[in-house]
């Protein structure tokens, strides 16, 4: 669903070594490593490897060769369009081995911290527009009170904090991930980044959704690659979701110390898209102490992480934080944690009318016949007992019910008073069913 049309800006690929603003020796270790690991022989072959121009990767190759690193093998590789292939010497093999012991990551060059700050700032999540067409168009399987897009809107568009409470049942989640669908544009995700010569591993298959290459046909006269700095990954801007298992360590940069590499926390994975802590108190930690934890970045745009040396630093925080939540905002935030939330949006369960026709939208899709003296029934007999009280979600329960015991009982699709009231009974547990 592509409804963003704006194109974000694409980073630039690196034209010389000196704009790589990269430590010499991370880089020239970084090639020893690859080489040693990847077997890459030719410069293409490298400069795929560690996502590189050739031009930029030539130097690198010729760094390494003045310093007895690396040698020609003179011979033309016949494979690879007649290049020049190059091998590790026995001292760049020693030095492979010693860098690989000092850190295992080898392939990307990672683009280093303030050059992906520039990036996050090409492509904020805080200056995407959304209309309301494009928010209708993404939420269009939810049946909304038409005030929840007035309150949606500005609050999507604005980038900033949205907390949405309500009882459960009523699609905070599905509004959560229209959300998400109606951002629709792309955005660069590094596959590493930089900071102190330590190595933060961003791009991550599981959040990232990548976009479809644009592969080089090598015939072809217009070479589309080096538009943008392959360093990157074009994707779908990301959407983090956590909901009970959320942690405070889960916000902190991940040290392996096999690879003695890190792994970036989630709220940085998901830079330039959307974080979702679903069920919030529902987690271990209080809501108020994972609130607080996001309070400077929520207002600043900068979240603190530390190194296994216990070194602060200061990284972009550009995502926009949906909380959503079964509890009444006051019961589980102080004044001060509600102040900074900078939207407040209550879901409530349907109105009967609304209801009625979530339940005749859901039957349709089904291929359930609608039948107005169970319906009657249901409004008439059921509800009553629970205090009329209706939640989206029990539609699709009721109707999923009724078509399990048809088919149970060998009987065309159909509604009636009994059955109702054997798909009802499943919806709730009586209090004298539970045993003590």
């Amino acid at each position: 669903m592509n409804m963003q049309t704006s194109d974000v800006v694409a980073p630039p690929a690196p034209k010389s070594l000196e704009a790589m603003r990269l430590p010499p020796v991370m880089m020239r270790d970084i090639v020893l490593k690859t080489m040693f690991r990847k077997n890459a022989e030719t410069v293409s072959d490298l400069a795929r490897a560690i996502c590189l121009p050739v031009p930029v990767t030539q130097e690198l190759v010729d760094l390494a060769r003045t310093q007895k690193l690396l040698e020609a093998m003179g011979t033309l590789n016949a494979n690879s369009g007649n290049e020049m292939g190059y091998q590790l010497t026995d001292a760049g093999k020693a030095r492979a081995l010693d860098a690989l012991a000092q850190s295992e990551y080898f392939g990307a060059m990672p683009v280093p911290l303030e050059v992906y700050a520039e990036q996050v700032k090409r492509q904020s999540i805080r200056s995407i527009q959304i209309t309301r067409d494009q928010l209708t168009a993404a939420m269009g399987h939810l049946i909304l009170p038409p005030d929840l897009l007035d309150q949606l809107g500005p609050a999507v568009s604005s980038g900033r904090s949205i907390l949405m409470y309500g009882p459960p049942g009523n699609g905070k989640s599905s509004i959560s991930n229209g959300i998400r669908d109606a951002l629709g544009d792309k955005i660069y995700i590094p596959r590493a980044i930089e900071y102190a010569g330590q190595v933060i591993t961003v791009y991550d298959p599981i959040v990232h959704a990548a976009a479809e290459e644009q592969v080089d046909d090598p015939n072809s006269l217009r070479r589309t690659s080096g538009r943008f700095d392959t360093r990157y990954v074009r994707c779908e801007r990301p959407t983090v979701v956590t909901g009970g298992e959320l942690s405070l360590s889960m916000l902190d940069l991940v040290y392996n110390p096999t690879a003695r590499t890190y792994q970036a926390p989630l709220q940085l994975k998901s830079s330039g898209g959307v974080f979702i802590v679903d069920d919030l108190g529902r987690q271990e930690e209080p809501p108020q102490k994972l609130v607080n934890r996001w309070i400077v970045p929520l207002e600043e745009s900068r979240d603190i992480l530390a190194l296994q040396s216990g070194e602060k630093f200061e990284v972009p925080f550009d995502t926009l934080v949906i909380f959503s939540t079964n509890f009444h905002p006051n019961d589980i935030f102080d004044k001060a944690a509600l102040r900074r939330i900078f939207f407040k949006i209550k879901i409530d369960g349907p109105t009967q009318e609304d209801f009625l026709k979530i339940f005749a939208l859901v039957a349709r899709k089904k291929g359930m016949p609608l039948d107005e003296e169970s319906l009657v029934y249901l409004l008439q007999e059921k509800y009553p007992t629970i205090d009329n009280v209706y939640a989206n979600y029990q539609p699709v329960f009721l109707i999923d019910q009724i078509i399990s015991i048809c088919e149970f009982e060998g009987i065309p699709y159909q509604m009636r008073p009994d059955l109702v009231d054997r798909a009802w009974a499943n919806m709730f547990v009586k209090e004298e069913d539970i045993l003590h």
